[in-house]
Order: structure tokens, then C-alpha cells, then sequence
């Protein structure tokens, strides 16, 4: 298994990579135990050259690899299709995600509109000096959602302005066995067969706006879901699942009247 951890802090001995650290020094003790191959990549996005997005479209119409800001977007973008599961650590900025992870999910984008990563299940964490923002989770948990991916959990760090590593070990080790138990177990039993109801309900949302799309049928986006046979009828979620029948048929119900708003 191959998990990727995205850090967006700069500093690489702050308070969100050292949590990160923590977790993914739990994750490599579980799987030594359970004699499984475990390979965790971390990535610090502040240290990629990531250029802010240009607004330019050219990723939605034609295709993230003609973007016109070469740098290493697509190499993180790969990173992740290629791992089982996710780690993503922001700090609270100003009660919403840093810069540097804002500017990354913007990037991102494309994502929304041909979401690569089902089958991806994913952890997120955040760190604040005094009180923690639900809002920073949010905005990492709707974009990764309407990516495919299935949240395995989420949890908020008070930390301070510098916790040392010693003292967060003794205050957060326990938080952080569990967090490194759970996305480690969702990623073995790969949960994602049985998305959550906001999950099915964004699925939804989506289908509809490309079933309903006054477009050009060449679009690339349009393309993308006729591939993969989401635009059918009978299609519920990216991937089979066994979602109970009636969550199912509540989803789509709540997907159907959100979308008459919101396309």
C-alpha cells in the first residue's frame, strides 16, 4: 500500500508537520506489526513550485497537461493517482486552509469537473494556535469529495504558536494512533464501496449537471463521464458499491432538488 501525505505548512518542523510526522510514524509501526508493505511519500507543498492559477480555463476545456503554467502540479497529481490513501495537514489561517493548500486545491480544479481519485479514501488533519476552524476541514473536505474521494475521518490540533515534539507525542500520540488505525483499516477493508450519503448526494449533483449539459457532447468533461459510464441511468456513485437501496434512492432524491438550484 502507498499512502501520500500532503503537507501545505512551510515549515517543515512546525506544529502541522510534526502531527504529520506522529501519524506517519504510527502508520509504519501498524503495518510492520501487520507484516504489510507500507510506502508513505510526504510531499510539503509549500516547498513545490506551484504558480497561483491563472483563472485561464484551459485545464477545464482542454486538458490540465496544456496548462500554461508548467511547474509541479501534474507530478503531485500523479503522486496521488498512484497511492491507496491520503494524508492532508493544513494549518488554520485567518479560519480557513493556508494560502499554499487554497492555492494547491485551485490548481486542482479540473478535478471537479472529471474526478480522478475514486477508490482514494483520505485522512484530514488541521492545526491552529487557539481555537480550531471547522471551515478549514470543510474546505479540504468538499473539494476531495467532489474528487471522488471518500473521507476517512477528520480532527482538529490545538497546538499553540510551537508545541515541541515531546510534549504534542504526550498530548496527541493517543489522537494520533487512532487517526493512523482508522485511515490504515479503511484503506485495507477500501470502504469506499460504501460511500457516504454526501457522498452519493455530490455524485448526484454532478451527474445531473452532465446528463443536463447544453454543451457540446465533444467536450472533454462530457467525454470523461461517457468513458467511464457514469452518465448512465442505473450509475449511483464512480465505483459498484453496496450502498443500502434506500440511502441510495434518499440521495438521489436530495441530489436531484440541491441540483435545481445549484445547475
Amino acid at each position: 500500500m502507498k499512502i501520500i501525505s500532503l503537507v501545505s505548512s512551510y515549515r517543515t518542523n512546525g506544529n502541522t508537520s510534526r502531527i504529520a510526522e506522529l501519524i506517519e510514524n504510527y502508520l509504519l509501526s501498524i503495518a510492520k506489526t501487520k507484516r504489510i508493505d507500507l510506502e508513505i511519500e510526504r510531499v510539503q507543498i509549500g516547498h513545490c513550485n506551484i504558480n497561483t492559477c491563472r483563472g485561464c480555463r484551459v485545464c477545464f476545456d482542454k486538458g490540465e497537461e496544456l496548462c500554461p503554467l508548467k511547474d509541479d502540479l501534474l507530478s503531485i497529481r500523479d503522486k496521488i493517482r498512484e497511492a491507496d490513501g491520503i494524508l492532508a495537514a493544513s494549518p488554520v489561517y485567518v479560519e480557513d486552509v493556508n494560502g499554499i493548500m487554497k492555492n494547491w486545491l485551485d490548481r486542482m480544479a479540473f478535478n471537479c469537473h472529471r474526478p480522478a481519485y475514486a477508490g482514494k479514501v483520505a485522512y484530514i488533519v488541521t492545526t491552529s494556535g487557539a481555537g480550531a476552524s471547522n471551515h478549514t476541514i470543510n474546505t479540504i473536505k468538499n473539494a476531495f469529495t467532489t474528487w471522488g474521494i471518500s473521507i476517512a475521518g477528520q480532527k482538529k490540533f490545538r497546538t499553540g504558536g510551537l508545541m515541541d515534539f515531546i510534549e504534542m507525542q504526550a498530548k496527541y500520540g493517543s489522537d494520533c494512533k487512532n487517526i493512523a488505525s482508522t485511515l490504515f483499516d479503511t484503506m485495507k477493508r477500501n470502504l469506499v464501496i460504501k460511500p457516504s450519503l454526501y457522498s452519493l448526494i455530490a455524485f448526484k449533483i454532478q451527474q445531473l449537471s452532465w446528463q443536463k449539459s447544453s454543451r457540446s457532447h465533444d467536450n472533454i468533461d462530457y467525454k470523461y463521464w461517457q468513458k467511464n459510464r457514469w452518465l448512465e441511468k442505473d450509475c449511483n456513485y464512480y465505483l459498484p458499491n453496496n450502498t443500502n437501496v434506500l440511502k441510495i434512492k434518499f440521495a438521489r432524491m436530495i441530489g436531484s432538488i440541491l441540483a435545481m438550484f445549484l445547475i
